[in-house]
């Protein structure tokens, strides 16, 4: 049996807009193991993405627990979510967000000027990422000069974690 990596139990996440009070989720209960592939498929507003934003520690559950890659994610303060999210989670956003006056490789180093690594470092990873997706030969693009394929594939890149601190 293999480690989990994700574990929720009676996950609850609520919100009050305006005299609106609206349960986006109730009791979820989740278990992924290490390897496992697991897809998250309903209806719109039935609490994909609000199960996802609580995973990734972008947003706090209302009730019940949550452990990722081991870590608690509700005794972790603020500080300690921003280090941990930034070490473990990497983000690929519907509209790709790539920053049209950074080039392709500069759009995949940009994050990782958050983390730990120096700049050749940070510029090794960022090629390196782009080679795994097929864009060696587009680390100079700009994201107008790139196909909506490519721009996806720079967004991938871009979400690919960095190396692990040395200790």
């Amino acid at each position: 049996m293999s480690e989990a990596v994700i574990q929720a139990s009676n996950l609850t996440k609520e919100f009050v807009r305006d005299e609106f009070h609206i349960v986006a989720l109730k009791d979820v209960t989740l278990e992924v193991a290490k390897g496992e592939f697991v897809a998250l498929m309903g209806p719109s507003g039935s609490g994909k993405s609000t199960l996802l934003h609580l995973i990734a520690a972008m947003d706090r559950p209302s009730g019940g627990e949550i452990r990722v890659l081991g870590h608690n994610l509700r005794e972790l303060n603020g500080r300690q979510i921003a280090r941990w999210r930034n070490e473990n989670v990497g983000f690929i956003f519907q509209q790709f967000n790539l920053i049209p006056v950074l080039t392709a490789l500069e759009n995949v180093e940009l994050p990782l000027k958050l983390t730990h690594l120096r700049k050749a470092e940070r510029m090794e990873h960022a090629a390196t990422a782009l080679k795994l997706v097929g864009l060696e030969d587009r680390l100079s693009h700009y994201p107008r000069q790139l196909s909506g394929g490519q721009e996806q594939r720079v967004a991938i890149a871009r979400a690919t974690p960095p190396p692990p601190r040395r200790r």
